[in-house]
Formats: structure tokens, C-alpha cells, sequence
């Protein structure tokens, strides 16, 4: 499911809709907010509407502390096969640096696969984070999918 490329993510997964299902999922704001983020976490302001070339922001609360934001900008939109955008923290650690992901959809008809690659990383504790990140929204995303 999950493997490393030097400091690069790769992720796949199927899941249990049909491919515009599926990419409603991923590029609505109001259901973008109901998985985003590892469990226990909300997203309570998501600005998120894909068209290349504009830019993006997530609020991230955590289940305790403080709200962080993820910030980016669409650099390809091709529904509903293929999304790509920048990611970065604000703030960001002192170890983090701007990211690509590509979110790309295969049709398996009432089932479909998301890959997901993000990188280029600048530590492997980044890439870790991230990883388990994206583990933990994928399956959030799953379980909504399956009710």
C-alpha cells in the first residue's frame, strides 16, 4: 500500500465508488472537510476550488492545541481522472519544504484506485508525518465511502 522513493511518498488505494464519486470527494469542499486530516482532526475552514493556477487553504484543527493551516496552488486539473497541487504548512517547520501532490484516479467502475505520490521531502521524519497523514484521511475517506 505504501512505499518510499528516497523522500518521495507513493500511495495507492481502492476504494468503494464509482471514479466521480470519487473525485467529488476529493475536490468538494464541503466533503473534503468531513475526511481531511488524521483521526481526530476536523477541518473547519476549507477554501478549496480546484482551477489551475489559483491557490487553496485548509485550517487544521487538531484534537488539542491550537489550528495550523495547509496552503497550495492547483497546477493541474483534469476531472476525474487526475488532480495535482503544491503543499505547504503555515507556518511551516523549520524542516519542511513545498511539496507536489498528484492525486490520480483509475476507473475500476463501481470501485476505484487512488494514487497518491507527494515529494520531494526534506527529512525522513517529514515523509513519515505525512505518510501517516495521508494513511489515516485515505481511510476516513474509505469509511465514508463504504456507508
Amino acid at each position: 500500500m505504501t512505499a518510499s522513493d528516497g523522500l518521495w511518498l507513493r500511495m495507492a488505494r481502492v476504494l468503494p465508488a464509482s471514479r466521480p464519486t470519487v473525485w467529488q470527494m476529493i475536490t468538494n469542499p464541503d466533503q473534503l472537510a468531513k475526511w481531511w486530516g488524521p483521526e481526530g482532526f476536523t477541518a473547519p475552514s476549507v477554501d478549496f476550488e480546484p482551477r489551475v493556477g489559483e491557490s487553496f487553504r485548509i485550517a487544521m484543527q487538531p484534537p488539542t492545541g491550537q489550528p495550523f493551516y495547509l496552503l497550495g496552488d492547483f497546477r493541474e486539473v483534469n476531472p476525474p481522472s487526475r488532480l495535482s497541487y503544491t503543499f505547504v504548512w503555515d507556518p511551516p517547520d523549520p524542516y519542511d519544504r513545498e511539496t507536489v501532490v498528484t492525486l490520480s484516479l483509475q476507473d475500476g467502475g463501481e470501485r476505484t484506485e487512488l494514487q497518491l505520490t507527494q515529494g520531494e521531502f526534506s527529512t525522513q521524519e517529514r515523509l513519515d508525518l505525512h505518510t501517516n497523514g495521508w494513511r489515516e484521511s485515505l481511510e476516513r475517506l474509505e469509511a465514508l465511502l463504504s456507508k
